[in-house]
């Protein structure tokens, strides 16, 4: 394949999708506003430590910093499709969304909601309360610029052309994330003697299988949300057309 055929391949989008990406514009600024937040928690978290730091599990304990990292990830991935132009990177990037956007709307449902009953639920009370600003770049601005990532610079999930199983992929990776992250915080009392957030230690072992089950639930249910407001923003994928009657390649 020739060089110019090569680079035109590469400008080429997916008709649905409603931005540019892989580009060095606004896809490219996403990418960056969002490594900047991910590298400001975690600076934070290394300049104000406290017992999670010396703890087993350290703060991967947490959910929220479990799904930054897997944010970081995606966008680091993301921002080198940008640079390079790389549609192989573009490609391993929208993969990683399908569990990184509908984790991190999970993070900031979860946690706002329990806050909004109780910050004693999410927050130990020997821990002081984040800052507003750290706290949004914790719980909300992560799902805010992902959204904006899926929405906007990403074909429809999980690539191009629409897989059918999409809702059945979504479902087993929320139910499996959600369990491992049991097992994975129960291994860590057993050393610590304490559960990350309270609440876990409000509740029997029934009462947590359950919250785990209905956290892999509410992921699910925001994946297909977000499947759902892809296509009233940037229309339906049938069979390769898209919605300017062009033929995927």
């Amino acid at each position: 394949m020739s060089t110019s055929r090569l680079t035109e391949r590469l400008d080429v989008r997916h008709p649905l999708q409603r931005l540019q990406s892989p580009s060095r514009g606004f896809s490219g600024l996403v990418h960056v506003l969002g490594l900047f937040d991910f590298y400001s928690c975690f600076k934070w978290l290394m300049n104000n430590p406290n017992k999670i730091n010396k703890s087993y599990g350290w703060h991967l304990q947490y959910l929220t910093i479990i799904g930054l990292s897997l944010s970081t990830l995606s966008f680091s991935i993301g921002l080198l499709a940008d640079m390079l132009n790389s549609p192989t990177l573009f490609t391993l990037k929208n993969y990683l969304s399908l569990t990184a956007t509908p984790l991190e709307c999970l993070i900031s449902i979860l946690y706002w909601g329990l806050r909004l009953i109780s910050p004693s639920l999410v927050v130990p009370p020997d821990l002081p309360m984040l800052p507003v600003l750290i706290d949004f770049s914790f719980h909300l601005f992560p799902s805010l610029l992902l959204t904006l990532d899926t929405l906007l610079l990403s074909p429809p999930w999980p690539t191009s052309p629409v897989n059918p199983r999409a809702g059945l992929i979504t479902l087993s990776v929320s139910t499996g994330l959600a369990f491992a992250y049991w097992f994975w915080i129960e291994l860590c009392y057993r050393h610590n003697g304490w559960y990350p957030y309270p609440i876990f230690g409000l509740l029997s072992t029934g009462q947590r299988i359950a919250l785990f089950a209905g956290s892999g639930g509410v992921m699910w249910a925001v994946g297909a949300g977000l499947r759902w407001a892809y296509k009233i923003l940037n229309g339906i994928d049938e069979d390769g057309i898209g919605k300017n009657g062009s033929k995927d390649a």
